[in-house]
């Protein structure tokens, strides 16, 4: 599919999963967006100068900027987000979108239990160290192809440009549409897939983790603590490889949108909930 037809499909696939927000595009390249939302440039880290004690992490927590946090503020201006190696923001999200390997050990503490006899008592996320790091190296994301990860409307990609991943910000209503037209297309039961992570591994680090396997998953996320604050309420993450959402699309047809099924009245539900939140009137 070319992307013109992929965002004229977008569109109408956006109408019956009655959502007004298009869905954002990831991808990597050597060239930052005009206008991007990111980090600023942080103080050199890496698991060498960790393992030396040559990281200050009060100095590294000075330029800290949460990947969701951009991606938020990317989707309120309709505008881009990105992350690279120099301009990390954050420790875990530099290494989930695959800027940075490995990942600094500061952070199987910093997520789970802490350091004992410090003030730092850990987001308490996972139940130790030990499973924070094993954790961390199943994720384990490939070597970035491009110098920044970007993350943009879908409508802002251009010619010669493509999405690796879509994604999705939705309620469960329309959720609920996006996950069964990924069953229907695929006819597999596991076809979606919602791991533990941060809400960047979730929206890309598990991603990766698929497609490098070969296995065309969806990853349901939005379900970390630390990122909820960048979410609407009630809000969740869909993200699905780019080379099965034109699968989904061209699927559409004969899927249950074009039916009478209850998908309509699900849909009534989509309505309810928009102006429960005072989105439209």
């Amino acid at each position: 599919m070319t992307m013109q037809s992929i965002l004229d499909d977008t569109q109408k696939f956006l109408d019956m999963l009655g959502l007004k927000e298009e869905p954002f595009g990831a991808y990597y390249s050597d060239t930052k967006p005009d206008n991007a939302f990111g980090p600023k440039k942080g103080v050199p880290i890496s698991r060498e100068l960790e393992d030396k004690g040559e990281i200050d992490m009060h100095e590294v927590m000075k330029t800290f900027s949460c990947i969701m946090g951009n991606i938020w503020l990317a989707r309120k201006k309709h505008r881009a987000a990105f992350v690279s190696a120099e301009e990390y923001g954050c420790i875990g999200g530099v290494y989930y979108c695959s800027m940075m390997k490995p990942h600094l050990r500061f952070v199987e503490h910093y997520v789970s239990t802490g350091f004992e006899g410090t003030p730092l008592h850990g987001e308490r996320y996972m139940p130790s160290p030990e499973a924070m790091n094993k954790f961390m190296l199943k994720v384990n994301p490939r070597k970035a192809p491009g110098k920044y990860c970007i993350f943009k409307p879908l409508s802002q990609f251009e010619n010669g440009e493509e999405p690796e991943f879509v994604i999705f910000f939705a309620r469960p209503e329309s959720l609920c549409g996006l996950f069964i037209q990924t069953v229907f297309t695929t006819g597999d039961i596991d076809c979606v897939a919602t791991p533990f992570g941060a809400g960047c591994t979730n929206i890309l680090g598990w991603p990766l983790y698929y497609k490098e396997k070969g296995q065309e998953k969806a990853v349901m996320g939005g379900l970390d603590p630390s990122a909820r604050k960048f979410m609407k309420t009630d809000e969740m993450t869909f993200t699905v490889p780019l080379s099965l959402y034109e699968k989904m699309l061209a699927a559409l047809p004969e899927s249950m949108f074009n039916y009478e099924t209850d998908w309509q009245s699900v849909r009534k539900k989509v309505e309810r909930s928009a102006k429960a939140w005072g989105e439209v009137e």
